[in-house]
């Protein structure tokens, strides 16, 4: 166990070599464009909405398709069956998620220059449990809305989830939720992480002769 622990820290306070320290400035740089791209689409189509009612989902607010009419309409619709109208105001998410992603893209930038594998391991644990508990918020937050359903509403309608991933059909409303260009970057943030810690792992297997490591 003690040999283990002490190979463990061994591998923590190796330097990074070059390749993993430009996969991590390449990632602190794709987290700028994911600030202002959607992270998130929902489309809605119905018989009387034939071209459909889009909704973007941003990381500070929410833009609805057609100049942002088409909130509105969604808005009033969910008038009739009770269900509290979208608002940016009313997601606490854009509060602090434009903060979290500059806090992790400064943290990105300190791992590269430190350079150290246990300061890349402590991003990607950090930036795990931010997608894991934004994940989460967001589901929470559709659930809330499909299911907090005004008990004077003109039509009523069985409390419901809207899809977080995927398609489903709501009275007769066809909705499509999906990631959008923003969460593909962070998506590839992640892919850049794990790929500068595989590297690291490797060299730290092979070592400084080229041959590999003995455990």
């Amino acid at each position: 166990m003690l040999a283990a622990l002490e190979r463990t820290n061994r591998f923590l306070e190796r330097p990074l070599e070059m390749t993993p320290r430009v996969l991590l400035v390449t990632a602190a740089l794709l987290l700028v464009p994911a600030l202002v791209v959607p992270l998130w689409t929902m489309t809605m189509f119905a018989p009387q909405y034939p071209d459909g009612l889009r909704l973007y989902i941003h990381a500070d607010r929410l833009v609805g398709g057609n100049r942002d009419q088409d909130i509105k309409e969604i808005n009033v619709l969910n008038h009739y069956i009770g269900m509290r109208d979208l608002s940016t105001a009313d997601f606490t998410e854009f509060k602090w998620m434009p903060f979290v992603l500059g806090g992790i893209g400064l943290l990105l930038l300190r791992a590269a220059v430190l350079g150290k594998t246990s300061k890349l391991v402590d991003v990607l644990v950090i930036y795990c449990y931010f997608g894991a508990f934004s994940l989460w918020s967001f589901a929470g937050k559709m659930y809330r809305y499909g299911h907090e359903l005004a008990p004077t509403a003109s039509v009523k309608v069985e409390p419901f989830m809207p899809p977080l991933f995927g398609y489903e059909k709501l009275a007769n409303f066809e909705v499509y939720s999906y990631p959008a260009l923003g969460s593909y970057l962070l998506f590839a943030v992640a892919g850049l992480l794990l790929g500068a810690l595989w590297l690291d792992w490797r060299a730290a297997r092979v070592g400084p002769g080229g041959g590999e490591r003995p455990s």
